[in-house]
């Protein structure tokens, strides 16, 4: 990926495009091309250049001060942000720019090198979550080349299947967990991490994937009867329909309580079925594992 709208850099810098334009308006250091339709975008050094505007400015910077700045001190006042949050976001930075480059090397070396430092579960929710949340817009306005999606999000399911390998408990619940991925629902990092949470606090895990049939998950219901389902549900193709899909699950999976989370779930607003609780957000589901 080469070109950016305003709208991506937005998303991916959290400034907001009007604010975007003030700025190219009144400082030097944006100066996107137009098309023949008059409409903006933007290379990867200005992608680079802002997420760093927009760090420094999160963190006390003015923009009249940045605009002064050539490029050797912008890094430099950027390596010197020494707040933990900070340097959260610097990584997730680093991350991005990674990706859009392609430099895979350094985008590995860099989950890598935090995983050291921090350890799984810290690399999961300071960096990997947020990365994702960041990038998550491009892949459903399909502003991301399916080839960018797969290097990436198959280097972070290599860790976090590390991380799930890895894990011990030293307690031990009397629950049974089924995890899986309806029909064309591909993206299994949100599945995979549920899975390092729930092996962390000692519940049993049956682990089903991407990609399955609702005819196959209350035939594995009947014979290993988990106490809950669970699915996390990111950009499913096709028509789906979130409210039809609950309707059909109770039908025919009506006495097992289904847990649903992701980015699909954060806008739904009908009532849902007796047997389905949705979480909304990381806390949410952070809480509904630990009170398990």
């Amino acid at each position: 990926m080469k070109e950016f709208t305003i709208k991506d850099l937005e998303n991916l810098s959290g400034i907001k495009a009007h604010t975007i334009r003030i700025w190219e308006q009144r400082y030097s250091f944006l100066k996107p091309k137009r098309t023949e339709t008059n409409i903006r975008f933007y290379s990867n050094h200005e992608l680079k250049t802002l997420l760093n505007i927009a760090l420094l400015t999160r963190f006390g910077y003015k923009i009249s001060h940045i605009d002064k700045m050539n490029e050797a001190e912008l890094e430099k006042h950027i390596l010197s942000l020494s707040t933990a949050e900070a340097q959260q976001e610097r990584v997730v930075n680093d991350l991005i720019q990674s990706m859009i480059t392609l430099d895979i090397e350094k985008f590995e070396n860099i989950i890598d090198n935090y995983i050291i430092s921090k350890g799984t579960d810290k690399t999961i929710l300071q960096v990997i979550f947020p990365f994702l949340d960041r990038i998550g817009i491009l892949w459903l306005t399909n502003h991301i080349n399916p080839g960018q999606e797969h290097l990436v999000t198959n280097i972070i399911r290599q860790k976090l299947i590390v991380g799930i390998e890895g894990v011990s408990s030293h307690i031990s619940r009397n629950k049974k967990i089924m995890l899986f991925l309806p029909e064309r629902e591909y993206h299994e990092i949100g599945l995979l991490y549920a899975n390092y949470l729930f092996k962390r606090h000692g519940i049993k895990v049956y682990y089903l994937g991407a990609d399955v049939p609702l005819k196959d998950i209350a035939m594995l219901c009947e014979h290993l009867k988990p106490d809950y389902l669970y699915t996390h549900l990111t950009c499913v193709t096709g028509n789906f329909q979130l409210e039809k899909y609950l309707s059909q699950f109770q039908s025919l999976i009506p006495k097992i309580p289904l847990v649903i989370s992701g980015r699909l779930c954060q806008k739904y607003k009908s009532k849902t079925p007796s047997m389905v609780q949705i979480k909304k957000s990381l806390p949410e589901m952070l809480e509904f594992v630990s009170n398990l």
